[in-house]
């Protein structure tokens, strides 16, 4: 057993190394989880951890915790690297030509203007300093408006008991050129939404309001897609 000791020792060794240089490649590679060197490392380590375990199987039939399998470092983006369409995950050399515009409209029903503008007005004081006048809210479309600017535009901001929603839509388009908001008025609310010659509509999802009161066979709760 003197010669299966020796290799069990240097196959040890080998994993302690290839653990250290794993380690040194994920500290130089400062979180990019596609980084060839954490790769090739990943790999290396990988495969000294399997040898390590077969000769360990062998000499004495016992084994180690990992779980691994061995990974032919010629076949291993075949393999493990590659990723949506076949290419590689974080290759730089494959950008997509076309620009993705996800567009969005949702309609809602206001039951108390009252109740909206108590709640805007709300929303106003606590973004402004107490030693300055918010101002009242003058109109539902202004108190809408705080509210959005209070959620940092999000529309989940306006899921409030002040507003009923109505039905929705959602598109995603491919596009050549991305917006440019220089080009159209601050006025101007339908210039950027409007389609451009070449523009292809994905598709579109359906938005309906959750009715619990009524069938939900007859509201779709998640919209669907064309």
């Amino acid at each position: 057993m003197t010669d299966q000791n020796a290799e069990l020792d240097a196959a040890l060794e080998r994993v302690i190394e290839a653990s250290r240089a794993h380690l040194a490649a994920v500290k130089a590679a400062e979180g990019r989880v596609d980084d060839d060197g954490v790769w090739q490392a990943y790999v290396d380590l990988n495969n000294a951890s399997f040898a390590y375990d077969e000769k360990l199987l062998d000499a004495y039939g016992e084994v180690t915790p990992w779980d691994v399998e061995s990974i032919d470092p010629n076949e291993a983006d075949q393999r493990f690297g590659l990723g949506v369409d076949g290419f590689a995950a974080g290759d730089g050399a494959d950008p997509y030509p076309q620009v993705l515009s996800v567009r969005q409209r949702r309609d809602y029903r206001v039951p108390s203007v009252s109740a909206l503008l108590r709640r805007a007005e709300d929303a106003r004081r606590q973004s402004v300093p107490e030693d300055e006048d918010a101002g009242p809210v003058e109109s539902v479309g202004e108190a809408v408006l705080e509210l959005l600017q209070a959620g940092d535009g999000s529309l989940s901001s306006l899921d409030v008991p002040e507003l009923e929603p109505l039905d929705g839509l959602l598109t995603v388009s491919e596009i050549a050129t991305p917006l440019d908001l220089d080009e159209f008025e601050d006025s101007d609310g339908d210039g950027p939404f409007a389609p451009k010659e070449g523009d292809l509509l994905v598709g579109r999802l359906d938005e309906h309001p959750f009715l619990p009161d009524e069938d939900e066979h007859d509201h779709d709760h998640a919209g669907h897609q064309h």
